[in-house]
């Protein structure tokens, strides 16, 4: 592993007063062969920050930030690698909480094992020595790609809410899958992520969904499994033995949910977990899914304020859960989906990814979705047309319209109108023309 370690920090274990050893994902990575170079590196030992920073200070590191009271300290070198350095301790923690209530300080590799989560993540490698330090089996847990959990399940999710998402997430990251005992324990204690706040869980689950489409799958069904997922998302966890019907779907409301993440493409995850969160409000309030399309832009937004996700990702998978059954039965008119493409243009490929996610979810089918050519190929008869899809290619804007008369307050209002009027024949897209026409109504 020495040769995949950056140089720097080689020269670092070569001064350093104590072994400094790599731990965590980097090794796991590496002892599997998926280490990245971008690889985070996590380092360990036994000395106190202070001789770690005074250590590193005569190697040219920089000190970016000090933890006294988890003897943390995060570095960078003088390449830019960044490092984040724990002393060996042990924790006690109060039930639940992600943080740790007490901590001591140890000389001990094994109990510094012991506080972490899964044996996979607790193999350590010293550079100096060139060798890996297993003190709780890990090795042969990475061979199987398998996670263990350090200590008896029930303890180490008591302990750590959050790693009841790290599970989750990491197994759709590595691949690896829990054994029995750790499926149990995070099952029994699944209700403790409620003590975890959002932020924490949003990026987690943001990690999780940004993996490849069959991983991610996983991933969420751990969530499902352990009935985290009913914790943090009930609306969706509605879903779960939902069935539809036969002749559209192969699979019930979340199972099919699910599924949509599975073949969606990473930019609209959200959106493809999201989709049908309508569906069981409205089954139940009105015994069929109708109006699930505008109730899951609803929930969708609810569940993602709630989980304190970027106000843009908000109103961007609401639009998207909002619009995903838009000709769906392919009925639609073409001056109408013209519309649609026009108001949501910058959505569009996104939209379209979504309806073939939709589409493939539904069957297990990855054929090309019917609705999506048809948008696709009136998309393009716009554009050579010369029919605006957006603003941005209507042949006027807001300075024309102040220039021949057009009150400020009248200007959008007007653009989004001669907007309809070019889209229905690009050859209405003219300057002139419509310079004419907003003359004519607005001034």
């Amino acid at each position: 592993m020495k040769k995949f370690l950056p140089e720097n920090f080689i020269r670092l274990t070569d001064i350093s007063p104590f072994p400094l050893l790599v731990v965590g994902g980097s090794v796991r990575d590496f002892l599997c062969g998926t280490l990245k170079p971008e690889a985070d590196w996590d380092i360990a030992g036994a000395g106190s920050d202070e001789e770690l920073i005074a250590t590193a200070k005569e190697a040219g590191f920089t000190v970016d930030a000090v933890y006294k009271n988890t003897g943390t300290v995060r570095l960078s070198d003088p390449s830019g690698v960044k490092y984040e350095f724990t002393r060996f301790r042990s924790d006690k923690y109060v039930r639940g909480l992600h943080a740790p209530a007490e901590i001591e300080f140890t000389a001990d590799i094994k109990k510094d094992a012991v506080r972490r989560d899964f044996t996979a993540n607790a193999v350590y490698y010293d550079a100096k020595e060139e060798k890996f330090i297993d003190p709780l089996g890990g090795i042969p847990d990475i061979e199987k790609r398998i996670f263990r959990t350090v200590a008896p399940a029930g303890k180490v999710f008591g302990e750590d809410g959050l790693r009841l998402m790290r599970l989750a997430r990491l197994a759709a990251e590595t691949g690896f899958s829990p054994d029995k005992e750790c499926l149990a324990g995070a099952k029994k204690h699944a209700s403790l992520i409620r003590d975890i706040v959002p932020e924490r869980i949003f990026t987690e689950l943001t990690r999780l969904l940004n993996t490849d489409g069959e991983n991610a799958y996983r991933g969420l069904h751990i969530l499902k499994d352990t009935g985290v997922l009913k914790e943090i998302m009930p609306e969706l966890a509605l879903g779960d033995g939902l069935h539809q019907r036969a002749d559209f779907h192969k699979h019930d409301v979340l199972e099919h949910s699910l599924r949509c993440v599975r073949y969606s493409q990473k930019d609209i995850r959200f959106a493809a977990l999201l989709h049908d969160a309508g569906k069981p409000f409205c089954f139940y309030r009105d015994g069929n899914f109708y109006d699930h399309p505008a109730e899951g832009a609803r929930i969708a937004g609810e569940i993602l304020t709630r989980l304190k996700a970027p106000v843009k990702l908000i109103n961007e998978t609401k639009t998207l859960v909002a619009l995903h059954m838009r000709d769906f039965n392919l009925q639609m008119k073409e001056n109408k989906v013209r519309r649609t493409i026009a108001e949501n243009f910058a959505l569009l490929p996104k939209l379209l990814a979504l309806f073939q996610a939709d589409f493939s979810a539904c069957k297990d089918d990855l054929s090309p979705a019917p609705v999506a050519l048809k948008w696709q190929r009136i998309s393009e008869k716009m554009k050579s047309e010369g029919a605006p899809r957006s603003l941005k290619e209507l042949k006027i804007n807001g300075n024309d319209l102040l220039k021949i008369g057009v009150k400020p307050e009248k200007i959008g209002h007007a653009l989004n109108e001669l907007l309809l009027f070019a889209i229905e024949d690009g050859s209405r897209n003219q300057r002139e023309l419509l310079i004419k026409r907003a003359e004519k109504l607005y001034t």
